[in-house]
């Protein structure tokens, strides 16, 4: 026996199963295989003069004896100790072991008195008698048989589509939507099992993997997030300046004396043009909002109210569209393709996508109209509508997923969705469905926006350059290149695939393939189709803004996420957690594997008496960082208006030296 099932038995718990190699395996009734290698290492014999020492008994006590001199005899005194009161069927000991055990055992019954003896059958025969009664109650219970039927084999079906005859644009409908042949293959959740990998030395927990990998992905992606946002709200910081400094700044040193190219020029030319203007008018609005009367502010804030609640109004409609084509693609998308044409089949699977890309497209439309009769100052007007349609395409996003899992989650008084916890008849592996409409948004919004660069910015292109004689050509002029639409796009691409990293697993790299593609497609559009925008953002600001709104997108894709993962339970019929009643549940499993003094570890930091004091320390830091930070920017303000009073002295100085000079030439 080995040291560490001697001390499992000694401590009154089963040991854990050891390794053994198949040539060190002994079946009952054959003998045992030659000896190898491995028994003629020094800590094999050792142990095995452990196992075979002959404990010394007294005949006339009835108990054995314990040397204080044999460490080995000790141990074997805990043994038998245990295995007086215990099965040793309980232990996981092979075949020899559980002999020589059932040996010691028995020669320590013949040293026992009648009445021991006696004690020692009736607690066996009485322990036999409660397990047959437990095995026989279980059989009393009502339908049991049946749920368990139902829980183990209706849970676990999973249809896949069926290999008949095939139509030809099947395989159009499948890469495009994620099913048929897509559906089986490593780009969805279902195609990975709960099997792990077995290599020679270890074996490649899958589950856990999984669930890690997706863990680490978002983690280091709100790392990354963190800390560019920290760097740009530094610059921020440090570049905070005055109104007259703000002028002084773009008047003496704001051009740019490496442009040599004339419509590089110009278009310096018209940035400077354009922040002054901005500046002007915002230094309007606010002369303008210093002399407003108590009338005039109920007035503006009651406008303001209700365009806000048109806004809201706009969202809401935008929502509910979502929810209603969300719903009817999910309840008619299961019949089957030769029932319908190729058109009819491609709307009811793109269905959800065409509403949202719809409300991504007309919404920004309004805000933009509303924007200017809230009598904003220029700034704040591009950074409130472009705030409105961060919030619109992220929400959409969300409605989608949240729709979807009040779908899974529905049963509808079914018996076998309550059993398993979803609604199995609709969603035998919903995991992969989620992940199909993700693929379908990412593969959606990619075909979108080389639609409108080939056919619309392409074709508008050509119309003003030889067409220009027309005056609705004139009007409507050629494309800008618009920075914060490109950059929304891109986050609410990003946002799609941090959603579906989970459910498909494959799905970041054909987002980076996606947008390594519309990279080059947008350099050719801005190159040859589009004029710079005459509004221009600053670099810092624009920078930090623009993550700020990514890091929306990130905190938006980890709600549902998380919710998926520790409250909806995982499907019986695909995955790598069919086992596990949620996917969060493969972590307490894998914790307790660990030794009792790292689980010990592990409990103590993820308790209440941790977190409560842990989380008073980050807010103590947190308040001494917002302290230093608000210390240095008080210095920040002390520098520049030190800096003033220099120039101010210099100013004195050289007027005082000047009227010395000319004192002196007057003498």
């Amino acid at each position: 026996m080995s040291e560490s099932s001697v001390n499992a038995l000694q401590s009154g718990r089963p040991p854990r199963q050891p390794v053994v190699h198949q040539e060190n395996q002994s079946v009952e009734g054959f003998s045992s295989p030659p000896v190898n290698f491995l028994q003629e290492l020094p800590s094999y014999r050792s142990v095995a003069r452990r196992r075979t020492t002959i404990l010394p008994r007294d005949k006339q006590s009835g108990t054995l004896l314990k040397p204080a001199d044999s460490y080995g005899s000790h141990l074997e005194g805990g043994i038998t100790k245990n295995l007086s009161s215990q099965s040793i069927r309980k232990y996981a000991l092979n075949i020899s072991e559980k002999r020589r055990l059932r040996d010691i055992q028995e020669t320590q019954m013949k040293y026992l008195s009648e009445w021991d003896q006696w004690k020692q059958y009736s607690s066996k025969s009485w322990k036999r008698f409660l397990e047959k009664a437990r095995e026989m109650t279980t059989h009393l219970e009502l339908w049991r048989k049946d749920i368990r039927s139902i829980e183990d084999i209706q849970c676990t079906i999973y249809p896949i589509s069926s290999s008949g005859l095939t139509y030809f644009y099947s395989y159009i409908i499948d890469l495009l939507s994620g099913t048929g042949f897509l559906e089986e293959t490593s780009l969805f959740y279902g195609h990975y099992t709960i099997h792990g990998i077995k290599f020679q030395n270890f074996t490649y927990d899958l589950p856990l993997a999984y669930l890690i990998s997706t863990i680490a992905y978002l983690a280091l992606s709100l790392l990354w997030i963190v800390k560019r946002s920290v760097e740009g709200f530094k610059i921020n910081l440090i570049r905070s300046e005055e109104h007259f400094q703000s002028y002084c700044n773009k008047i003496f040193a704001g051009w740019d004396f490496c442009i040599t190219n004339r419509s590089m020029a110009d278009l310096k030319h018209s940035s400077l043009r354009y922040e002054l203007r901005a500046d002007l008018e915002e230094e309007r609005i606010r002369q303008k909002i210093a002399e407003r009367t108590s009338e005039e502010t109920i007035r503006i804030y009651s406008l303001r109210l209700f365009l806000n609640c048109i806004v809201l109004a706009v969202l809401a409609a935008c929502f509910y569209a979502i929810y209603i084509a969300t719903i009817f693609s999910q309840e008619h998308m299961k019949k089957e393709i030769d029932k319908m044409v190729f058109g009819e089949n491609l709307l009811i699977l793109y269905l959800p996508s065409i509403v949202i890309t719809l409300a991504n497209f007309i919404t920004p439309i309004i805000f933009a109209k509303i924007i200017h009769y809230e009598d904003y100052s220029p700034g704040f007007e591009i950074r409130l509508t472009i705030l409105r349609c961060v919030f619109m395409r992220l929400a959409t996003i969300c409605v989608l997923v949240f729709t979807l899992g009040s779908k899974i989650t529905s049963c509808d008084n079914d018996t076998l969705c309550e059993l398993c916890g979803y609604n199995q008849k609709l969603y035998p592996c919903w995991e992969t469905q989620v992940g199909q409409e993700m693929y379908k948004l990412m593969i959606f919004d990619f075909i979108m926006i080389l639609a409108v660069t080939i056919f619309i910015d392409f074709p508008r292109k050509l119309l003003v350059t030889y067409c220009s004689s027309w005056k609705l050509i004139r009007c409507w002029g050629q494309q800008e290149f618009a920075i914060p639409d490109n950059v929304l796009g891109i986050v609410y691409g990003q946002t799609i695939c941090w959603i579906g990293a989970f459910f498909s697993p494959l799905l970041p790299a054909i987002a980076t393939l996606k947008f390594i593609i519309i990279f080059y497609v947008k350099e050719l559009s801005l190159l040859y189709t589009c004029r710079p925008s005459p509004r221009q953002f600053r670099a810092s600001n624009s920078n930090f803004f623009f993550l700020l709104v990514l890091l929306i997108g990130l905190c938006l894709a980890i709600i549902p996420l998380t919710i998926s993962m520790s409250r909806i339970p995982s499907s019986k019929a695909c995955g790598p957690f069919t086992s596990f009643n949620t996917t969060w549940d493969v972590v307490p499993r894998t914790v307790s594997t660990f030794p009792s003094s790292l689980q010990s570890l592990v409990h103590g930091i993820t308790s209440e008496a941790f977190a409560v004091p842990f989380f008073m320390i980050i807010c103590l830091v947190m308040f001494y960082f917002i302290a230093l930070a608000g210390a240095h920017k008080r210095v920040v303000v002390q520098l520049r208006e030190q800096l003033s009073l220099e120039s101010r002295d210099k100013r004195y100085l050289i007027q005082k030296l000047t009227e010395a000079q000319k004192d002196v030439r007057s003498h």
